[in-house]
């Protein structure tokens, strides 16, 4: 009966309780809703951490610097999580009789809950970050790839001189001078290089004037550099805003190479001189009147001399030292060079692997041509080039070398430092005839290609990033300009041009570029009865400036073969008849009548219209009998309504501001090509059309000719049945109506997105296809045999994504073991296929994978296995391995017993794993054997994974395996991992840099066991010579290991190995320095001067066996990189810093001080050291942190004072220095000397902008007695609860905040008024905007 009445009773016992009792009550009749709302919000701050982390690592892998208070949300995120898991353990322990409860279990639990509850909704209120990072500021490529520097004579004492001018007082502009190829743009990079690796300044930017120089261009790269987004369209608007932004950084150089006149800096936006000191400006020019002009230091840089120049030949041709009458021979051509780099390497790349016979030819050829070094401008350079070009047609007959020299000579026609397309080259050499032997435009393109190739590998051209575009050295430009400016082959390049120049007949090229921006009128007939090819450029401004040309201007022009128009527009009249015009290339053009000019070009063989608008595609394109080449790109239709043409008076520009009607251009939805015109292009070989058309796509079967082909189609365009093209060598067939492709035809690319019908209409392409990228296509379950039954053996690149009903890429269970299928496949990337089971469904097909070199698999929920390794080479090419977002994922990789001798991962080099929830060993044994190049190794978010290299099987014969080539390896939040490698791992890693062992909470150490290894008493010793970086966080049970890093940059120990108490806590004095990693008393154990001089960041936290940083102080420590330097809640730590440790903080930046509850001095006393370890050079030497910007010192409850100071600037850059709940600290500041201070000092914080000093109850001075402290920077001062306080604020007329120390009573009498106004003993809340508080003002 009790156990009925016992529950109502204890009802109405609580019911009154609440009603009467005390608020503490309410814990224990809320526990069901306490308990409901801490376990939601719990949850919420869990997925909430997730999201932020994923949001984290996307921007590291975009390289981004994350936020700091990013950061410090994860972490107290994480730190709350676990402290609150055992609360969590508790309340499912927590269990209630059914009449009588635990009351105090229950109240206890209650409150502590109630506790965290708000703790946690404050973290989840300051969780929505807009962003998590910014992108790292651009250092400049120049200076990160190598220059090709030479450490000659005349190089190192032009560098020597720009350094001291750089570092030279009054100096703001250098100006480096010299012949052309003398070297002059790689001693700048040189100098960038160094300025930049020195730290000599915070930024450095170069950039290339040229003759005609782009100042939006120029004004672009420079704002990337510093990380500036413009928000002006105009030049004027962003020189404005470079010259705002430049200023706020202290110390910048600015290279400006190419310069060939004088020219004001402010146009750009770059301030110098009084505009901003701390600016110096490095000049590159041939011209010398530029340096003096510009008041300039003037620095000259020679020519090699004559030893130096046959070392860089002798290098260059790659010639050997027995070869001594060779070396003769070769020794007089060297000096044929005239010492100068530029000609050297281009001559000796001519002639490298050349016969004596040839050298002795070549050695004649100079001696013959004297006369060439008279000229003027290119000096000794012209007779080496000339040798270089001529040796392009050696070996080979005469037609073909004159072909390969004309490639060269067309690259001369473009702007100079242009990146030339690839492409546009072709066209022009097929325009003007070059290899007339070769019917088809293919053979054609791929002899111009050789022909560049070999033009390139000769010196006078160079390599870009890309590989569709070729660049031009402009000395080399200059050079081919003086080829053609007489002869049978005569150009004419103008870049700049003030008005029509005076030019005879015989010009058989000319290319004008930028006309609108300086040429005022075009006569209306020119007479070039020569010319065959002509370039004309209208303006290069973002809002198409045209050049208008009369059809008249070419009337004359009837040799005329190639014609290439770049923002250019033709009134009503069109193009004239040109007879011979084989190439039209017209880019960003306005073209009015262009379909009735087409029968005025007949010839015509390449037709190009990129950007441009025309009135119509039209039938009159089939009457071009010739036409072999069509490329059509985003053309826009003139409307019918626009009539404007300009009249001869009103000239051929169109005034500012006159947008020429553009906002009436309409864009065409599509282009509109009419029906069975294409399929009556007879010789066409070549269509490109990337613009949204209605071609009808069995036209194409009449095109017998067609190799190449581009196109982008809508997916009604697709024909049910197969379209063959039994010619076609080349294509890019994108279809989708979301994406679009502007890729061209280089290789066999087929896309394919939003997709549900048959594939059948591609079955012919499917055979050779190279690169298959499907998006969202639907009613596939297997790419082969589905798609297509041979096996894709061409295919080099396979992109799947979100085709839901594919299981496999493959399927073989019906067949025999014949199928040879993916035996070229390189690049394999899968993502986000609901379906996805595996790779192969049934046995592998013949040498199935054996190219594969890249894998990225994401979100496949349904993939269990990858790779089932089951034939030989299988995989043995696979270099990089990501997978991520695979929840179901058991394996890797298959190997049954019988397959083990076969499988090898030997090219592997890279491996990321990540969110791999059901994962729980990622290599075997055998695998891991044939890892020999491994480089880089990721574990991320891995809940269930127990071991990275599995235990082998019983009949496995278990080796040691050794990573040599490890360089990376991460381990991050991996909730059951114990060992990172077990004993089949080898110690040895000699070449990693980077060691990153985050969030694994079960994690004992690095390797299973101790035997086998280097030990250390009871500890793994690391011999990791390279390590830059270590991290080892939040890892409570990880034994102590010991690491041997003297390159350390970055060391991070957060919360190591608390739970476990080391066994030895004694670690061995060694001959090396080195790093106890563990939770011990100690972290550097140092030997010699120079031991971790390196270390740039150093943070440790929550280590609390932690007494000492640095073992033994009588070891002078050189820490002259440190910049960032963090501890927290390391309670035991004593002391951090020795006076001469001190001494070489020259770049610390930023010191944070949280928790530590035993510090009391950051920097120990003199009379604390022993006289052995004292240093007589730096003892007496004043203490100073030249580049100390952040200070935060909290919650140390034994610190008495922060910093000692002698007679100079302590901190001259402090912008922040927050100190707070630091119970005993009596003043922030003390002299080093006990002296008494006869006058008034003063000390100035230049740079201080925030000073914050609360709940300091024992704070008696800021600094002290009779020191007086100044801050002009001053934006908040926050005071509070510091009741003994004796300094006082105030402000002056300057609006200075000043602080001074009160006086003792018998000293009162000589107290200025500005003392005794002062604010004392109150709390301050002041801002220079607002604040609760107002200082006093004092003049």
């Amino acid at each position: 009966m009790a156990e009925y009445v016992a529950p109502a009773v204890v009802k109405i016992v609580a019911d009154q309780a609440k009603e009467y009792a005390s608020p503490y009550f309410g814990y224990f009749f809320s526990y069901e809703k306490i308990v409901e709302d801490f376990t939601n919000q719990r949850e919420a701050l869990k997925s909430r951490k997730q999201r932020v982390d994923t949001q984290v690592d996307e921007a590291k892998r975009q390289t981004e610097i994350i936020y700091d208070d990013v950061d410090n949300w994860l972490t107290s995120a994480e730190e709350e999580l676990k402290e609150t898991q055992n609360l969590k353990d508790e309340i499912d322990r927590v269990k209630c009789f059914k009449w009588c409860p635990k009351w105090g279990w229950r109240y206890s639990l209650s409150k502590k809950l109630a506790e965290k509850i708000p703790m946690i909704s404050k973290l989840l209120e300051t969780s929505n970050f807009a962003q998590v990072g910014y992108r790292r500021p651009l250092q400049g490529i120049e200076f990160i790839t190598s220059t090709g520097f030479m450490d000659s004579e005349s190089s190192k004492s032009a560098f020597n001189q720009i350094m001291e001018a750089i570092n030279a007082k009054g100096v703001n502009m250098i100006g480096l001078h010299g012949m052309p190829g003398v070297g002059k743009t790689t001693l700048a990079k040189e100098v960038g290089k160094y300025a930049r690796e020195q730290k000599f300044f915070d930024k450095v930017v170069m950039f290339t004037m040229s003759q005609n120089p782009d100042i939006n261009k120029i004004q672009g790269k420079v704002a990337d550099i510093f990380g500036l987004k413009f928000e002006t369209s105009s030049q004027e608007g962003k020189a404005e805003e470079l010259f705002r932004s430049m200023q706020r950084v202290n110390k910048i150089l600015v290279i400006v190479d190419d310069l060939w006149e004088e020219f004001k800096m402010e146009s750009i936006g770059i301030p110098f001189g009084d505009e901003h000191e701390g600016c110096k400006i490095l000049l590159i020019t041939r011209r010398q009147q530029v340096c003096t002009k510009m008041n300039c230091k003037e620095i000259q840089l020679g020519i090699l001399s004559e030893d130096e120049a046959w070392v860089l030949f002798r290098d260059k041709a790659r010639l050997e030292d027995d070869c001594s009458t060779l070396n003769d021979v070769a020794k007089e051509v060297a000096a044929q060079c005239k010492g100068l780099p530029l000609a050297i390497v281009v001559v000796a790349n001519a002639l490298k692997g050349e016969s004596l016979k040839g050298w002795r030819d070549a050695n004649q050829r100079f001696k013959d041509s004297m006369h060439l070094y008279d000229e003027e401008v290119l000096g000794g350079v012209l007779e080496p080039l000339k040798l270089s070009y001529d040796y392009l047609k050696k070996g080979i007959n005469q037609m073909t070398g004159n072909h390969i020299q004309m490639c060269f000579l067309l690259c001369s026609l473009f702007p100079e430092d242009e990146e030339i397309l690839i492409e546009i080259l072709i066209m022009c050499g097929i325009g003007v005839g070059l290899f007339p032997n070769f019917s088809s435009i293919e053979d054609k393109r791929k002899k111009i290609v050789e022909a560049l190739k070999k033009v390139q590998k000769s010196g006078l051209l160079l390599e870009t990033d890309g590989a569709d575009t070729i660049r031009i050295h402009d000395v080399i430009r200059d050079f081919a300009h003086w080829l053609t400016s007489t002869g049978e082959n005569r150009f004419m390049v103008k870049d700049t041009l003030e008005k029509w120049p005076h030019m005879d007949e015989s010009y058989t090229a000319i290319a004008l570029w930028n006309c609108c921006s300086i040429i005022k009128k075009f006569p209306d007939k020119v007479e070039f009865s020569k010319l065959k090819t002509l370039f004309l450029e209208g303006g290069r401004k973002r809002n198409r400036d045209f050049l208008v040309v009369f059809g008249t201007f070419f009337e004359e022009m009837k040799a005329l073969q190639v014609l290439l128009l770049q923002c250019v527009s033709f009134p009503l009249k069109g193009f004239p008849s040109l007879p011979n015009l084989k190439t039209l290339w017209c880019q960003d053009c306005m073209l009015k009548n262009f379909s009735s000019s087409l029968t005025n070009m007949r010839s015509l063989e390449i037709l190009a219209l990129i950007g441009t608008e025309i009135d119509e595609i039209s039938e009159e394109l089939v009457k071009l009998s010739a036409l072999q080449y069509i490329r059509l790109n985003l053309l826009r239709r003139i409307p019918k309504y626009f009539n404007y043409s300009p009249t001869h008076d009103e000239g051929i520009i169109f005034p500012p501001g006159l947008d020429l009607g553009l906002s009436g251009v309409e864009f065409e939805e599509e282009m509109n090509i009419p029906p069975n015109m294409v399929s009556r292009l007879t010789s066409l070989q070549e269509l490109h059309v990337t613009t949204k058309n209605n071609l009808n796509l069995l036209e194409l079967k009449s095109l017998s000719c067609l190799t190449a082909l581009s196109l982008t189609l809508s997916t009604y365009q697709i024909p049910l049945e197969d379209f063959v093209l039994p010619k076609l060598q080349r294509y890019a067939i994108v279809v989708g109506e979301k994406y679009s492709s502007n890729r061209e035809a280089f290789i066999r690319r087929l896309d394919i997105q939003d997709f549900s019908s048959s594939l059948s209409a591609f079955n012919n392409l499917f055979c050779n296809v190279e690169e298959l990228n499907l998006r969202n296509v639907g009613g596939q379950k297997n790419i082969v045999p589905s798609i297509d039954e041979m096996g894709l053996n061409d295919l080099t690149s396979l992109l799947l994504k979100s085709c839901n009903d594919m299981e496999f890429l493959i399927d073989t269970k019906n067949d025999q073991g014949s199928t040879v299928a993916f035996s070229n496949l390189a690049e394999l990337n899968i993502e986000s296929m609901a379906s996805l089971k595996g790779l192969c469904y049934g046995l592998s097909p013949t040498r199935f994978l054996q190219n594969l070199k890249e894998v990225i698999i994401n979100g496949c929920e349904e993939l269990q296995v990858i790779f089932q390794i089951d034939k030989p080479l299988m995989l043995s090419n696979l270099t990089e391995l990501r997978l991520h977002s695979l929840p179901k994922l058991k394996r890797i990789w298959e190997v049954k017993p019988s397959h083990r001798a076969i499988a090898s991962l030997q090219s592997l080099k890279v491996v990321r794993i990540e969110y791999c929830d059901n994962l729980k060993t990622i290599f075997s044994p055998c695998l891991a054997l044939s890892m020999l190049h491994l480089q880089e190794l990721y574990i991320r978010y891995c809940d269930r994974l127990e071991q990275v290299i599995g235990f082998g099987q019983e009949d496995e014969i278990i080796e040691n395996h050794c990573w040599t080539k490890l360089k990376t390896l991460w381990v991050v939040d991996c909730q059951l991992l114990k060992y990172v490698f077990a004993n089949t791992l080898s110690h040895r890693f000699p070449l990693l840099e980077s060691l990153y062992l985050k969030n694994c909470p079960q994690l004992l150490q690095v390797f299973s066991s101790r035997e086998g290894r280097d030990v250390i008493g009871d500890h793994i010793l690391l011999n990791v010579p390279f390590l830059k970086n270590l991290e080892v966080s939040n890892c409570p049970q990880i034994s102590c290991f010991i690491v041997q890093a003297q390159l350390i940059e970055k060391l991070v120990l957060r919360n190591v190995g608390n739970s476990r108490q080391l066994c030895n806590t004694d670690v061995p004095i060694l001959n090396e320095g080195c790093i106890v990693v563990g939770n011990h008393e100690e972290v550097f154990q140092v030997q010699g001067r120079y031991s971790f001089s390196s270390i740039e960041k150093l943070v440790l936290m929550n280590l609390l066996e932690l007494r000492v940083i640095w073992n033994d102080f009588a070891q002078v420590v050189t820490l002259e990189n440190l910049t960032t330097l963090t501890l927290r809640d390391c309670k035991k730590l004593g002391y951090i810093f020795s006076p001469m440790m001190a001494h070489s903080l020259s770049h610390l930046v930023d010191l944070f001080i949280l928790g530590c509850e035993e510090i009391k001095r950051l920097i120990l006393a003199k009379d604390q050291v022993s006289s052995s370890s004292s240093n007589g050079d730096t003892s007496f030497q004043p203490m100073s942190f030249p580049n100390l910007t952040r200070i935060v010192v909290t919650d140390c409850k034994n610190l008495s004072s922060l910093f000692p100071f002698g007679f100079v600037p302590v901190l001259p850059k402090l912008e922040r220095l927050i100190v707070e709940r630091n119970s005993k600290l009596e003043q922030v500041f003390e002299l080093e000397e006990k002296v008494e201070v006869v006058a008034e000092e003063e000390m100035k914080f230049d740079k201080l902008k925030r000073l914050s000093l609360e709940e300091l109850p024992g704070l008696i001075h800021f600094c002290p007695k009779g020191y007086h402290s100044v801050f002009p920077a001053m934006i908040e001062l926050k005071v509070r609860d510091c009741p003994k306080l004796t300094t006082g604020f105030f402000i002056d007329s300057q609006e200075f905040v000043h602080c001074k120390t009160k006086l003792v009573e018998q000293d009162a009498v000589e107290e200025s008024t500005a003392v005794r106004n002062a604010i004392f003993n109150e709390n301050i809340d002041w801002s220079r905007g607002g604040g609760k508080s107002q200082l006093p003002h004092i003049t």
